[in-house]
């Protein structure tokens, strides 16, 4: 997801496991396209040494939540101190308003299907579904 108008950009389904939502976030980085240095937003679970490591590797810095219970953070004071890491902070969440948006609206909260072919191409149509009805919202709050 973009962090200015909450759009998808990507989608990926992956089979459930303690590493899976950070290895699929490592694999959709490394397709960000350009030169130009970005930030990766993400909450507690992504805040691991390896992870971080591999962002910075990819020229992207991670702007992910701090994970200080019973141990130190892989987050330092290079990224919390400045005025975009707060930011994105305060707009993680609008990539939980998209997951539920998905699941209610979308009907992803009990999947029908089986296989990750076809539940990612379902999850890859209802994001598509849901940058829809996001476009709408921004188009009325510009008119607005």
């Amino acid at each position: 997801m973009e962090n200015r108008n909450g759009l998808l950009v990507r989608t990926m389904v992956t089979e459930a496991n303690g590493t899976a939502e950070r290895d699929a976030a490592l694999l959709m980085a490394e397709k960000i396209p350009g030169v130009k240095r970005v930030t990766l937003g993400g909450d507690k679970n992504y805040d691991t040494k390896d992870f971080v490591r591999e962002l910075r590797g990819m020229n992207i810095t991670p702007h992910v939540a701090q994970n200080n219970q019973n141990r130190a953070s892989a987050i330092d004071e290079r990224t919390t101190w400045r005025a975009g890491y707060e930011v994105s902070q305060r707009k993680r969440k609008r990539i939980e308003e998209s997951f539920g948006w998905m699941k209610i609206i979308g009907l992803l909260k009990k999947v029908k299907l089986r296989g990750l072919d076809k539940v990612g191409w379902l999850f890859t149509f209802v994001g598509a579904a849901y940058n829809l009805y996001r476009l709408q919202k921004l188009k009325t709050a510009v008119m607005a």
